[in-house]
């Protein structure tokens, strides 16, 4: 049987150019289609493909890097998939779609060999990308923080919550023990992890103003 695979990072990425180029050697029904980061091999349709494969089956797909993002993963999954005799065909690599089968042993072993070369590099360009675009987004981030802005201007981070009206009020009972937190949580509306972030911020400004 031939099945192809195909992967997008994103549910807004479209797949269609994938699914086309596959159509070509695989049924459409045979393909199938994860929405997912390929940082790892963890993914709800790629796992239901592998269960689907059988010794002398084969898979399309279009580039190495639709498997998978992590070099040492791919060479890790392209040897479980040629231990279940299962063979990958990538559309990128063309001396993998050579039909094989009916030359001696010493072509076969060159192809094997110019394969291997391939999947190689190919792998550790797909993971050097994938250091690429985490070096960039730690970049980014480095600088929001600096600059305290998003690209677009607007603030970096989440807001700060503000005290509500009744804050010292409602505090100075809970800080005497007069009633409790979740009593003071309702009447000032506030969650849990708010309101003693509020607390917190409360006494450091208690603190900072008896150091002054």
């Amino acid at each position: 049987m031939k099945y192809g695979y195909a992967r997008v990072s994103t549910k807004e990425q479209n797949e269609g150019r994938q699914v086309t180029a596959l159509s070509k050697y695989v049924p459409t029904d045979n393909i199938e289609i994860d929405k997912v980061s390929g940082k790892d091999f963890n993914r709800e349709h790629y796992q239901t493909l592998k269960r689907y494969l059988r010794k002398d089956d084969e898979l399309y797909i279009t580039s190495l890097d639709r498997l998978g993002r992590n070099k040492l993963g791919i060479k890790e999954e392209l040897q479980d998939l040629k231990a279940k005799g299962v063979l990958v065909r990538c559309l990128e690599l063309p001396t993998t779609l050579i039909d094989y089968k009916g030359y001696g042993e010493m072509q076969q072993a060159i192809f094997d060999m110019v394969n291997n070369i391939l999947i190689e590099v190919l792998g550790m360009m797909a993971e050097q990308e994938r250091k690429r675009i985490h070096q960039r987004q730690a970049e980014g981030i480095a600088e929001y923080q600096r600059t305290g802005k998003t690209k677009t201007g607007n603030p970096y981070g989440r807001p700060k919550a503000e005290f509500p009206p009744n804050w010292l009020e409602i505090y100075t009972m809970w800080d005497n023990k007069e009633i409790t937190a979740k009593s003071a949580m309702e009447k000032m509306g506030l969650k849990r992890n708010t309101f003693y972030n509020l607390v917190k911020r409360h006494k450091c400004s208690l603190s900072d103003n008896q150091t002054k």
